[in-house]
């Protein structure tokens, strides 16, 4: 009889090759699924340590041109921030590896997929919820929900003594106390040291970015073009290096931003489940493009338009982080900010000093700004004396308001109570 087969998100680390481990005790054929989203690892060492713990197959795809275009330049458009602060690494890797892990499930005939997310933490729904959008009849094995595995790894110690028991060849010791997740977008490191939130974080815990007084003590100046309000191409006016394509650009922004020491962040957020969490994020290239694109937003998109996007930006962040990635209501958002950015065209200059992101000028063909009708200078065709009528039709309702404000104060307003005839 041939075993059920089982698709594992597989890291390479400690908890997924102990989970690896677990899954073919427990009788599964488990085939390994490693998606390359731009994280720093040794693919080929992690395959062939999948392949001698006793994996049937491992399977390796670079996602990293489909993370930047169909991720994180949706998440652009929505200047998707949650709580104002987190740019959303983390969140939006996981539905695009929970997509491919699928696919890979169907083409290898596996009713199964598994992953190695925590019972406390965000990413355990961000997988599950996108598998089962994507798949209804998927069946999930998630090992930190299990009482069997909860019962046997209590913690980091158990799991190292387990891979010793097993002689599965892991590299991790108790030496790096603090827990990462690195991705194209950003690293995030928490947990460890790191739960006490009085305590700051040092300097050496940083990877991707220098710390701000290290950074050059000249300003970087670039320049980013839009098109329909997705990045087209960098200049930098400092070298006058020109880079285009989504992929090459959003890694030099990182390399850039890392270098001035951009896009550190180290607060206390609100997790899903319903624990606060807190977490130090590095995150260079998409600091820098988020402030741009709010830029180019402010002097091509109408403002209506704009007001009321932004009363719908926190909620697409949100769903973002849920794990919501594959929901209608998630359509929606996205069909709403894809209309918005049609005419979201121009180029923005920005001065990159020592931590900092400052837009400094900006110019579109799109541009809905008129120098001459914004002139303190000049009338441009606008007639001031327009404006007196203007304030009285909005005032009325302010005049109205105070008479009534007026007559309760002086007790010739009264509110009817219940029971009480009118």
């Amino acid at each position: 009889m041939d075993k059920e087969k089982v698709v594992l998100a597989y890291s390479g680390g400690l908890d997924t090759s102990v989970i690896l481990k677990w899954l073919l005790n427990k009788g599964f054929d488990v085939v390994c699924f490693m998606a390359d989203v731009g994280q720093l690892e040794d693919f080929e060492k992690a395959k062939e340590k999948a392949l001698k713990v006793g994996a049937s197959a491992v399977h390796i795809e670079d996602l990293r041109e489909e993370f930047v275009t169909d991720y994180i330049f949706q998440a652009l458009k929505a200047n998707a921030t949650y709580e104002n602060r987190y740019l959303l690494g983390t969140s939006l890797a996981r539905p695009l590896i929970a997509k491919h892990q699928i696919r890979l499930a169907h083409e290898v005939d596996a009713h199964y997929v598994s992953h190695g997310a925590t019972g406390k933490g965000n990413d355990q729904v961000r997988f599950e919820f996108a598998y089962y959008a994507l798949d209804p009849r998927i069946e999930v094995i998630s090992p930190w929900k299990d009482r069997e595995f909860l019962n046997e790894f209590r913690g980091r110690t158990d799991m190292l003594n387990y891979a010793e028991k097993h002689q599965i060849p892991v590299s991790a010791t108790l030496k790096k106390p603090y827990s990462e997740d690195d991705n194209l977008m950003h690293i995030s490191h928490e947990a460890g040291i790191l739960e006490d939130p009085s305590a700051a974080a040092a300097d050496e815990i940083y990877s991707k970015t220098v710390s701000p007084k290290d950074a050059p003590d000249e300003e970087t100046l670039i320049q980013i073009s839009f098109k329909d309000g997705l990045p087209t191409k960098v200049v930098n006016l400092s070298s006058q290096e020109t880079v285009t394509g989504a992929l090459d650009l959003f890694m030099y922004l990182n390399d850039i931003g890392g270098q001035n020491g951009i896009g550190r962040m180290d607060i206390v957020e609100n997790r899903f489940v319903g624990i606060k969490s807190r977490g130090v994020y590095e995150t260079p290239g998409a600091t820098i493009l988020w402030a741009a694109h709010r830029d180019i937003e402010g002097i091509a998109m109408d403002k209506e338009v704009m007001h009321l996007k932004q009363m719908l930006e926190p909620k697409f962040a949100e769903y973002l982080y849920n794990g919501f990635w594959f929901a209608p209501e998630m359509d929606f958002l996205m069909a709403a900010f894809n209309q918005s950015q049609e005419a979201i065209d121009g180029t923005v200059t920005l001065k990159l000093y020592k931590g900092n992101v400052m837009a400094i000028a900006r110019t579109s063909p799109t541009s809905l700004y008129d120098q001459d009708l914004g002139s303190m200078d000049v009338a441009g065709g606008f007639d001031q004396t327009d404006a007196k009528g203007f304030i009285r039709l909005n005032a009325i309702r302010l005049k109205a308001h105070n008479v009534i404000l007026d007559k309760k104060k002086i007790g010739l307003y009264h509110v009817i109570q219940p029971g009480e005839e009118a």
